[in-house]
């Protein structure tokens, strides 16, 4: 059973896919989608990204309201628990799904969930079998990928990841929300690369 701010965050998400051409280009909205059972669960960082006035200000893509609006019943993510990614990050970065594992619907096309990281914050090298693509909807950060030059993206860009490429985020003075999605391989966490990846 759905709440009526996640059936209104799967709504906007439907037209995200149908009207941003780099989304629909990527994956289009799944036809399979399943109700899933899960339970809420809180992380303190879900509260920066709710206050956060850049993700709440009239520019922000209506998707990132949305994700705000549904964030109290979500079951939040603690994806890098027990890792030597540190506390810092723990503390600061906020992550739940909306369309996969612990959100309020499945599919074996796709996974969808949203990323929100303050400012001043490294999200650290990582890797994982799904093909992933990134689209910012408020805010912005420099996003990193193995061969490839590091690029600031901003409200409305996107980034690419291909299957076990290493890549890595960061955001500066600028806060960043993302709608994240992964295709292929679903079942497979990221882990965090363990050789240096030297910027380009």
């Amino acid at each position: 059973m759905t709440s009526p701010a996640f059936d209104a965050l799967l709504e906007q998400a439907r037209a995200a896919h149908r009207d941003i051409a780099d989304i629909a280009r990527f994956c289009p909205f799944p036809t399979d989608l399943r109700s899933s059972s899960f339970t809420a669960f809180h992380i303190k960082s879900a509260d920066l990204m709710a206050a956060d006035p850049v993700m709440n200000a009239p520019d922000a893509h209506p998707l990132a309201r949305a994700f705000i609006a549904a964030g109290p019943q979500a079951q939040w993510r603690e994806t890098y628990k027990n890792t030597m990614i540190g506390d810092d990050f723990m503390d600061r970065f906020a992550c739940y799904c909306l369309i996969g594992q612990g959100g309020p619907w499945i599919s074996d096309q796709m996974a969808g969930f949203v990323v929100y990281m303050p400012p001043g914050l490294h999200y650290t090298w990582h890797h994982h079998p799904a093909e992933e693509l990134y689209y910012v909807l408020a805010g912005q950060a420099e996003f990193l990928r193995e061969g490839a030059d590091s690029k600031v993206l901003h409200t409305g860009d996107s980034s690419f990841h291909a299957s076990n490429q290493p890549h890595a985020m960061e955001t500066h003075d600028h806060p960043v929300m993302a709608y994240v999605i992964w295709r292929n391989h679903l079942g497979t966490p990221p882990v965090l690369t363990e050789r240096t990846v030297d910027r380009p």
